[in-house]
């Protein structure tokens, strides 16, 4: 409507992106639209994107500035960022200057009075899921490598306590850097103690590195991952080196809201952040159509009172939505087993 100003809301792209970010407001838009399809939103949204080099491989200084230039341009939300060591720095940058925040990181350690999550993957769930099926599959002697990070400690930390409660021995662990670009070493000295299975867990840039240095030692163990093999859908090439490899990722075959979105924009539901970039901006557009009091507090309440939505990431029936100290979006099977299989993957059921 002309003369009505539109609604700002910030993009915090903190992984850089082939196309310059174009696929990431492509998705948020389609979930605005989504929202003005009821009639409920009276304004038009404009999204603000910001990309930072941030951690592992940037710097806190460069989230931190350009999480400052969101709130300097008056933005009443931001989307991002998706990386938990960011989102840690995030948290307290919200809080302090009441701006409510949705990040797509695994941490649930990002969430706080104005921090939200959108869990593409789970720090503390993963291994759970993981060790459940390793116990599943007669795996019970694992051992484990992880990076050496907030994202791979905390990894770690929880699947020692899942490994105990399904009676999983852990016979050996290496730590390597979250950048490192050659890991034979750390997996040799993994060997001598004869694992049956072998558990990765990190961010994912050393996923293609662990595959590589398997190939090199002519070390044939399978090996269950972390939601890291979702990177796969954007480096293709390391696919073939995964082969077999079990992992979490967030979309299912037989999700009917991803469906319906493959039908809006194909390359959107292929993966499971274009699913949950969908579905972040659907959580915004119903925060703006909920709240009677257009501020940052007025979203950050509108936000708490959604409730059972029909969540695009997940199996069918897994719904989000958030409450008064629940700042948590999804809820149900969000978690759903797949693995690379030429070239492609493959829901495991």
């Amino acid at each position: 409507m002309a003369g009505i100003a539109p609604v700002r809301i910030g993009v915090l792209n903190d992984f850089p992106s082939a196309d310059g970010g174009t696929a990431t407001e492509t998705a948020l838009q389609l979930g605005f639209d989504d929202v003005r399809a009821t009639g409920r939103l009276d304004r038009e949204v404009e999204l603000l994107s910001c990309d930072v080099a941030g951690l592992p491989t940037g710097s806190e200084h460069d989230v931190t500035i350009g999480f400052g230039s969101l709130v300097d341009a008056g933005c009443l939300a931001v989307i991002g960022p998706a990386i938990s060591d960011n989102g840690l720095i995030v948290r307290p940058l919200g809080d302090a200057v009441g701006l409510a925040t949705i990040n797509y990181t695994g941490g649930e350690r990002t969430r706080s009075e104005w921090a939200f999550q959108y869990q593409v993957g789970s720090l503390e769930e993963e291994p759970a899921v993981l060790a459940a099926r390793l116990a599943v599959r007669g795996l019970r002697r694992p051992a484990v490598v992880h990076d050496r990070s907030p994202v791979g400690r905390r990894y770690a930390e929880c699947f020692d306590d899942a490994a105990a409660t399904v009676g999983l021995e852990i016979v050996g662990r290496s730590t390597i850097s979250p950048v490192a670009d050659t890991v034979t070493d750390a997996l040799a000295r993994l060997r001598p103690a004869e694992p049956d299975s072998l558990v990765y867990l990190g961010l994912g840039i050393t996923s293609g590195p662990v595959a590589a240095g398997l190939a090199t030692l002519g070390w044939d163990v399978p090996v269950v991952a972390n939601s890291a093999l979702m990177f796969g859908y954007v480096r293709p090439e390391w696919r073939d080196g995964w082969r077999g490899w079990e992992y979490l990722d967030g979309i299912a075959d037989d999700n009917e809201s991803r469906r319906h979105l493959a039908t809006l924009d194909a390359p959107s539901a292929a993966s499971p952040v274009g699913c949950a970039l969908f579905d972040m901006g659907r959580l915004v557009g119903e925060a703006l159509a909920r709240t009677d009091h257009l501020t940052r507090r007025g979203i950050r309440d509108a936000l708490e009172r959604i409730k059972l939505l029909p969540a695009t990431c997940g199996v069918e029936g897994t719904t989000m939505g958030f409450g008064h100290y629940d700042h948590g979006a999804l809820t149900g099977q969000y978690l759903v087993l797949r693995e690379w299989r030429d070239g492609h993957s493959v829901q495991v059921t």
